[in-house]
């Protein structure tokens, strides 16, 4: 009797200690059923970006609203709960030699998991070879030559904003739309200049044949005399001067614009012409009338999503947001949805998801097509015109990607060459 009552005893203690530690597991939950551990995220390791970019000199006014753009993605993904982004910068003074050593260091030294930047194209290129070497995902939210997702283009680099084959497209398709028969073509003789040129040309004469090129211009980087080369333009007396230039030349050269005169005798055509990034720094020296291209303005397009983005740029940074800053913005805000999607830290599966992947954004859907990474949103183009006593932009038309875009076809075919 005594041992069937001690028996009984052990059989309700071992029954209780079962029930205390199932009770247990299921608070640690380590007892959740299957579906709720799918639904349980794992905890990912901070994404640690490297940014090689111009924060000196001519072109900083464009890093810096990139680096701007990109911060405010990372907060706003912060804010949310999102994946956890760290970042670094070093300033390659638009030297490109110097744009690839300090990327080799942020790799190996800071052990970075992607890099990011380059305002200089052809150090967007040569950062883009080393990212291919070395495995390491590369976005690419300033240098615009097409080669970087075209020609040169590869599994490790991504574009956030729109190539020199985008934008020759949407210049030839405005111009295009003008009586303008006989183009004088001028610009930076460097990667950006020429590609725009080149891309600019090859469509208008498909789009529109005819058309005649007159001449050609190309002053060095870093020039602030331009009269002789606009005495020149004028004496061949084209219908349009067709100008492909960026950064410290493009303010240079639209000042030297409006205080030679040339645009009150020559219609003139230049990519950026009334970006706030271009027109800031001119003040009262802008040229009214210049035509040109643009992805985006910050009260271009008139949605709610651009007013909120703008909102909140704005609290942040106490200026409005200029082009570079959405590049800037959709890189960290595409980095962000692509490391959620992959559910990983793992390089590889990142880039898969970013492959083909559509964000919303202040310009409306965007997504970086699987065939080349290469941004796809809309461009605008219109003409510098001072409303309300600000230079801005007026007859403004928008071009959806379907317009601008190139082929992946020809894409295919530039990198088999």
């Amino acid at each position: 009797m005594v041992r069937m009552v001690g028996k009984k005893k052990s059989l309700n203690l071992i029954r209780l200690g079962s029930l205390l530690l199932i009770t247990a597991l299921v608070a640690s939950g380590c007892g959740s059923s299957p579906n709720e551990s799918k639904d349980t995220k794992t905890e990912l390791k901070p994404t640690k970006v490297g940014i090689v970019d111009t924060y000196t000199g001519g072109a900083a006014v464009y890093a810096k609203d990139s680096l701007d753009g990109f911060k405010l993605a990372v907060k706003e993904i912060a804010d949310k709960g999102g994946p956890k982004i760290e970042f670094v910068t070093r300033d390659d003074e638009f030297k490109p030699d110097k744009s690839t050593s300090w990327a080799k260091e942020l790799v190996m030294r800071e052990q970075v998991d992607f890099l990011a930047g380059t305002t200089n194209s052809a150090g967007s290129l040569a950062v883009s070879q080393y990212a291919k070497e070395s495995k390491v995902p590369f976005i690419v939210w300033g240098g615009m030559s097409d080669k970087i997702t075209g020609a040169a283009g590869h599994r490790y680099v991504f574009s956030t904003l729109p190539n020199t084959a985008i934008i020759g497209k949407a210049g030839a398709v405005q111009l295009s739309k003008t009586t303008h028969q006989k183009i004088w073509l001028a610009g930076s003789d460097y990667e950006y200049g020429h590609s725009v040129i080149n891309n600019l040309w090859s469509n208008l004469t498909t789009i529109k044949p005819g058309v005649e090129k007159m001449g050609e211009s190309w002053w060095r980087v870093g020039e602030t005399d331009f009269t002789p080369y606009i005495n020149a333009i004028r004496s061949a007396k084209p219908d349009i001067l067709v100008v492909g230039t960026g950064g410290a030349d493009m303010v240079a050269f639209m000042k030297a614009v409006k205080a030679t005169g040339l645009i009150q005798e020559l219609p003139v055509w230049a990519h950026t012409s009334y970006d706030p990034a271009t027109l800031r720094p001119l003040g009262d020296q802008a040229p009214e009338g210049v035509m040109g291209t643009n992805p985006y303005l910050h009260n271009y397009p008139d949605t709610a999503d651009n007013k909120a983005f703008v909102e909140a740029f704005k609290k942040e940074y106490n200026r409005e947001p200029a082009a570079f800053a959405l590049y800037g913005y959709m890189g960290g805000k595409f980095l962000g949805a692509a490391i959620e999607k992959a559910g990983s830290n793992d390089k590889e599966k990142i880039i898969d998801a970013m492959e083909g992947l559509s964000i919303d954004t202040p310009v409306g859907k965007a997504t970086l097509r699987k065939e080349d990474h290469q941004v796809a949103i809309p461009m605008s183009y219109g003409v510098v015109a001072k409303v309300e006593g600000v230079f801005t932009a007026k007859d403004l038309h928008t071009l959806s990607p379907e317009d601008i875009m190139p082929s992946v076809d020809a894409i295919l075919k530039a990198r088999a060459k």
